[in-house]
């Protein structure tokens, strides 16, 4: 009892105060900002892809000179090649377009109504897809060729045409169980298939097919000609790049720019929780730094005493006790407060979500992230809390 009395008079609070409140912020910024990642970034790949999203598509704008000549709207091979040597391109992939007439027709059915149109097919690699179908496949045997729509299609048919003509909208799921014929034809000859919509793109805006299809068809059915690319699909090293739009405005290609503001905003996010991590994570070690040197402080300034109770018969271990169940009694109270803080911010910005989107969030880890840093910096201290009232109390002779 006299030891830990003579111990509690060393203790300057202010400090020790300084301390659990320095820490205490920096823990619930670490724990609200990694929660928040880990909530938000399921929501946002699921509902609108953004943190896959780096790629445009561009194509060349058009003027009245190129209505007359058609032949400028299509890049050249000296084109795409300096378009690949651009620091801001991961890589490219090119369009390639059907040349040959494509009918696509539905027969009487209850489940399906009857139609009749004409259809253009475009293809890009696989890789490129950002959805990929079990039945995305096509060999020269097969009579099925899957297709791909853009999403987009089918709002604007539920919320613009089904609205104008009294029809009923249409869910992803059930516009896939719709099977309809398609009779392709081109070079005297023609060929009926089987098909259906398989999957809905985010990144295309086309009616794709695979690019095997498409290759067999063009020699098939095509007008014999090269394959003209008049649209490039690029992925970028970095979205928010400033020279991508620069070099684009330079060369007279038009870009749409909604999806690359798009992953810009990305980036900024990003950017941004990176930020206020790492402005926590600084808080923390200037706290853990402060209560290093405070205690330095106290045991230098109480050196004497620490001595004198050395002398008298209790070791540095036991000296060292005090300060280590002080210290990680302060530690402890201030992550178990920041944990409860952060999980009514947490349940606060989850009901404000909650009117966004409909998706479940992730697992809660910030007992898991307090629970680790509490460990870590308890075993820091009481590792140096050790080593440095052993220096002090213990003569070098005897260390």
């Amino acid at each position: 009892m006299m030891l830990i009395k003579l111990q509690k008079k060393t203790l300057i609070i202010s400090q020790i105060t300084g301390y659990a409140l320095t820490l205490l912020i920096g823990t619930i910024i670490i724990l609200v900002t990694l929660q928040f990642y880990f909530d938000i970034k399921p929501l946002l790949l699921k509902q609108t892809s953004v943190f896959k999203n780096k790629t445009a598509v561009i194509s060349k704008k058009i003027s009245i000179f190129k209505t007359l000549n058609k032949d400028k709207i299509y890049f050249t091979k000296q084109e795409l090649n300096e378009l690949k040597k651009q620091g801001f391109v991961k890589s490219i992939a090119t369009f390639k377009t059907a040349t040959f007439k494509i009918n696509a027709y539905s027969k009487q059915s209850e489940n399906v109504p009857v139609f009749y149109t004409d259809l253009f097919f475009e293809s890009i690699p696989d890789k490129f897809l950002d959805v990929k179908p079990e039945d995305w496949k096509w060999n020269k045997s097969s009579d099925f060729i899957p297709v791909i729509i853009p999403e987009n299609y089918l709002n604007l048919y539920n919320f613009g045409f089904a609205e104008s003509q009294g029809l009923p909208v249409l869910s992803k799921n059930t516009i896939t169980q719709f099977k309809f014929d398609l009779k392709i034809s081109g070079n005297y000859k023609s060929k009926s298939f089987k098909s259906k919509i398989v999957g809905f793109s985010n990144k295309v805006n086309s009616i794709l097919v695979p690019e095997t299809f498409l290759i067999w068809a063009n020699k098939e059915f095509g007008r014999g000609e090269d394959n003209k690319i008049s649209r490039v699909l690029i992925e970028f090293n970095n979205p928010s790049d400033k020279r991508i739009l620069q070099y684009f405005n330079e060369h007279d290609y038009s870009i749409n720019k909604d999806k690359l503001e798009f992953s810009k905003l990305l980036f900024f996010f990003k950017a941004a929780l990176i930020f206020v991590f790492a402005i926590a994570v600084i808080i923390i070690i200037l706290s853990v730094a402060f209560v290093l040197l405070s205690l330095n402080l106290i045991l230098q300034k109480s050196k004497e005493t620490l001595i004198n109770l050395y002398h008298i018969g209790y070791g540095y271990k036991q000296i060292s006790k005090f300060y280590q169940i002080l210290i990680s009694a302060i530690t402890l109270i201030s992550i178990v407060i920041s944990i409860i803080v952060s999980n009514l911010i947490r349940q606060y910005y989850l009901s404000k979500i909650a009117n966004l989107f409909d998706e479940s969030t992730s697992y809660n880890i910030t007992y898991l992230a307090g629970l680790l840093l509490t460990i870590s910096l308890i075993v820091l201290y009481n590792i140096l809390l050790v080593r440095n009232i052993k220096n002090i109390v213990v003569p070098q002779k005897d260390a």
